[in-house]
């Protein structure tokens, strides 16, 4: 019967942990940069678009270069989010030990 009541204290421990986590997440802000500085992209840590900045230059360029910049800044910033926020849970996780139970992977 301890090994069961181990399992419970660990699995509200990984909850409390998972709540700061998510808490923390959210206020994660990352930018991503696109054509040498031309094009940022600032997101939260929910993944909204918080800010777009275009330099003065870009604005000379081709309507569909902008718009490819304008994709790769979000993606990046999209990237940078995703490890941030897989940091921000693994340490939530990482050191949980629920005896007779593996994390997938």
């Amino acid at each position: 019967m301890t090994d069961f009541s181990k399992i419970l204290d660990k699995a509200k421990e990984l909850e409390a942990k998972m709540k700061e986590s998510q808490e923390k997440i959210k206020n994660i802000r990352v930018e991503g940069i696109s054509g040498s500085n031309s094009v940022k992209v600032s997101l939260d840590g929910e993944g909204e678009m918080q800010k777009i900045e275009l330099s003065g230059d870009i604005l000379k360029e081709d309507k569909s270069i902008i718009e490819d910049l304008i994709v790769a800044a979000h993606n990046n910033a999209k990237a940078q989010l995703k490890s941030k926020t897989t940091e921000e849970i693994s340490k939530a996780t990482g050191g949980l030990g629920i005896p007779g139970f593996k994390w997938p992977l």
